[in-house]
């Protein structure tokens, strides 16, 4: 079975992330036209959906204007408000390190399931990530299909390579590729999302995907790839991108707005809290057109 390890190098960390080069990232700014800068993440509070697996996001108000009026001393005339975040980091827009899932206890390049101990990753963790700078490409499905795809439709090879020709480009290694399924969009409309339920890329096409060279790939559903899965698998697009070709995925973009500027390919960054020895992170990525 085909697999991305060694190609950087035994101790690498990185992953597909090495495929993006100084080049690439000169040539992803030259694409910036408007110099407007568009967020892709869901705002962070409360009420964010997530996963019944995992906890909600809880906000807490160390300091605020409520203390100075019940008395608090105001040395200088100074005030100050700060706060309090606790919340799960595969929640929201965010990114899956190269840690994240594995098999056959053993992780990307080789290095043990054992390095993922309860104090942390010593290997893959996203710290490892560091910024990423590249060619954006948005693939539309929600343009290509007309309409949001429903829960459980599986995105093959077929209608990948259709999603390419509409955007009118070629895929390039190092390419940051995006995929709007709709899931999200559906909510806006009043209908809940379903975690277990959703549209996403099939095996077949995200092997397409990897075999071509991709550095990243991101969506705006919760799992990028289909759910409920084929017969006799779990999370396998997870598996084989994360684990074998060591392409992190990042969940829970917000893709309509861009699609709405009618641009396919952009500069897109972002950057993973570097928390050491984390399975993933919350993120802000943004293209800049």
């Amino acid at each position: 079975m085909k697999n991305a390890w060694g190609k950087w190098g035994g101790a690498d960390e990185r992953g597909a992330l090495n495929l993006i080069g100084a080049a690439d990232v000169r040539g992803a700014a030259q694409l910036v036209r408007q110099g407007k800068p568009l967020s892709l993440a869901q705002q962070i509070s409360p009420t964010m959906a997530v996963p019944k697996s995992r906890p909600g996001m809880m906000h807490f108000m160390n300091r605020d204007g409520g203390d100075y009026a019940a008395g608090r001393r105001r040395p200088g005339g100074f005030q100050v408000a700060d706060d309090t975040v606790v919340m799960p980091l595969h929640a929201g827009t965010h990114i899956d390190a190269l840690c994240h899932c594995w098999y056959d206890d053993t992780l990307y390049n080789g290095f043990a399931a054992t390095e993922v101990k309860s104090n942390g990753a010593a290997k893959l963790g996203v710290d490892k990530l560091g910024p990423i700078a590249a060619r954006g490409v948005l693939l539309d499905f929600v343009g290509l299909n007309g309409a949001p795809l429903h829960d459980g439709f599986a995105i093959g090879p077929q209608m990948l390579a259709a999603a390419i020709e509409r955007a009118g480009l070629v895929l390039r290694q190092g390419d940051a590729v995006l995929l709007r399924t709709g899931w999200q969009e559906r909510s806006q409309a009043g209908e809940a999302v379903n975690f277990d339920n959703e549209p996403g890329l099939d095996l077949d096409a995200a092997l397409v995907l990897a075999e071509g060279g991709v550095a990243l790939v991101g969506a705006d559903n919760f799992a990028v790839e289909v759910l409920p899965f084929s017969e006799g698998t779990v999370f396998p697009v997870h598996q084989r991108l994360i684990r074998d070709y060591g392409i992190p995925l990042l969940e829970g973009l917000v893709l309509a707005p861009l699609a709405e500027e009618g641009l396919s390919e952009f500069l897109f960054v972002a950057a993973a809290l570097p928390i050491r020895g984390a399975t993933g992170s919350p993120l802000n990525p943004v293209a800049i057109l």
